[in-house]
């Protein structure tokens, strides 16, 4: 009985796969796309500032410089238990 050893010259594992990748011949190269729904650019166009939100964060920040800005808390912790038990 003859047994070979692992590193027979007479085969390739790999040949196999070589040849179908040769045989499929070239490929078209194929472009990138995007395509924008609907909804996202209703969603861009709304995330857009107003005048009238431009001026609340105004209002907000200079109130946050002169140290004017009072927060309530009872109110902040209802809606955050209103948020996370919905």
């Amino acid at each position: 009985m003859k047994i070979n050893g692992p590193n027979q010259t007479n085969l390739n594992p790999y040949q196999k796969q070589m040849n179908k990748q040769a045989e499929t011949g070239p490929k078209k190269q194929v472009t990138d796309k995007i395509e924008i729904s609907e909804t996202a650019k209703q969603m861009q166009e709304s995330g857009k500032s107003d005048s009238v939100r431009k001026k609340l964060v105004d209002q907000v920040k200079s109130d946050v410089q002169q140290g004017n800005y009072q927060v309530d808390a009872k109110a902040t912790a209802k809606k955050m238990l209103d948020f996370w038990s919905k």
